[in-house]
Formats: C-alpha cells, sequence, structure tokens
C-alpha cells in the first residue's frame, strides 16, 4: 500500500473534509517556496502564536528558521483547511507526556477536532492528518560517518540488518529506520526521550509491523526518506 503525498504549493489546498477514523491524508512542502497555500511565506510570523515565534526566533541559522516558519505556515494554512478558520485562529496545544505527564507531549489542535503531525529536514517538510493519533517523519539520508554512531542507538536487529549491507546500502536502510522510527515516537508522543531501540521497525524496503499502529513507507524526493504511523483502530 502506497500513500499518495499531496503536494501544498502557493495556491490555496483544497484538502476536502478532514479525515475520519484511521483515514490519513499526508501533505509536502518545499519551505523555500515563495508563497505557501495562498500566503506569503515572508509573512510567516504575523499568523504564528507566541509560542511558535519563540521557537523560531532561537534557531541560530536563516535556513532553519526559514524552513521552521515555512512549515509551520504550511501547517496552519491546511489545518484551517479542514476547520473552517484561518490559520492565525487555529489554537495550539500540547498534550501530557505520556513519560513524565508534563505540558510537553505530542502537538494537538484545542479540543482535539482532528490529529496531525508535522516534520522537516532541510527544505522539505511533511504534514499528516488523521481522525486518530498520527506521527509522519522526513529525513535526509545521512552521510556515511553517522551510520557507525547510530547503529549501537538501534533495536539490535535494526543494528544488524545495516551492518549486514553492503557499504553503498547501509546510509539508505539507516534513513528508512530513522524515519519510520520517529514516525512511530510522534504518534505516541514519546518521542527519543526513551531511546531509539522501541519499537522494532525494520531496515528492509517495507517496514516491520508494530502491533497498534499501522505503518507505511511515504514516496519522498531523491536523498530522503518518510514514513507515516497511524494508531489502529480499536
Amino acid at each position: 500500500m502506497t500513500l499518495y503525498v499531496n503536494q501544498l504549493d502557493g495556491a490555496e489546498p483544497l484538502t476536502g473534509p478532514p479525515p475520519a477514523g484511521s483515514g490519513v491524508a499526508v501533505w509536502s512542502l518545499d519551505t523555500t517556496r515563495e508563497a505557501i497555500g495562498g500566503h506569503e511565506a515572508g509573512g510567516a510570523r504575523a499568523l504564528l502564536d507566541a509560542a511558535e515565534r519563540e521557537r523560531a526566533d532561537r534557531l541560530l541559522r536563516p535556513a532553519d528558521q526559514r524552513s521552521y516558519l515555512a512549515s509551520h505556515l504550511g501547517l496552519r494554512v491546511l489545518l484551517g483547511r479542514y476547520l473552517g478558520l484561518p490559520p492565525e485562529e487555529v489554537a495550539l496545544v500540547r498534550e501530557d507526556c505520556p513519560g513524565c505527564g508534563g505540558p510537553h507531549g505530542r502537538p494537538a489542535v484545542a479540543g482535539g477536532s482532528v490529529h496531525f503531525s508535522l516534520s522537516h529536514s532541510d527544505d522539505v517538510a511533511y504534514f499528516a492528518f488523521s481522525g486518530v493519533p498520527v506521527g509522519v517523519d522526513v529525513e535526509g539520508v545521512p552521510k556515511a560517518s553517522a551510520v557507525a554512531d547510530v547503529l549501537s542507538s538501534l533495536h539490535p536487529a535494526e543494528a544488524g540488518e545495516i551492518a549486514a549491507l553492503p557499504e553503498a546500502e547501509r546510509q539508505v536502510a539507516l534513513a528508512r529506520v530513522w524515519a519510520r522510527k520517529e514516525a512511530c515516537l510522534k504518534g505516541t508522543g514519546a518521542g527519543v526521550a526513551f531511546g531509539l531501540a522501541e519499537p522494532y521497525v525494520g531496515s528492509g524496503p517495507g517496514p516491520a509491523p508494530v502491533p497498534g499502529w499501522t505503518l507505511r513507507d511515504l514516496p519522498a524526493p531523491a536523498g530522503y526518506a518518510a514514513a507515516v504511523a497511524i494508531r489502529a483502530a480499536a
């Protein structure tokens, strides 16, 4: 099963109604665009809330700040279309952390009418929307030097799978694992606080089954890997 990835460009997006149940809609964005969903990217800051602006201001590299502002503008545009609101009127909150109970868990819409997830890497952003908890992740293929540094953090089976590959294939396999694992961890709200060993997601062409979740790889630009995790229906 390959999920279709909608492209968010300079025009107002045609989203249709928000996904219901375990249905999912996935969008991607080139964060270097000058117009995003009918809004000028240069005016993104005015449409974000105080917490988003503060987070953007903490980013030191101009490219990182631009990517953050563009991706959050894209998120607000899409959520606004699903909710029937202007982007600046979408109220975002944080759920309780599943580990410590603090107010820094999954980002959510106030009232919980639609679940969403956002990921950005370099100049690429991915968004996922569903009626149930969802996580999406996009990762750039890492440098060869990063593979050895990360292997010990993964599930032992994943580390063994990647180590057994020809050296030229290890970077792509690691990107697949990282995107799949981050998608699951964003879906649960756990993040990487408890490490990257679990869940086991596999490094092969297709993800391994993850109990309680539907995990799928997503089409991605050259040099990237992407995945989405949707909580299975009860």
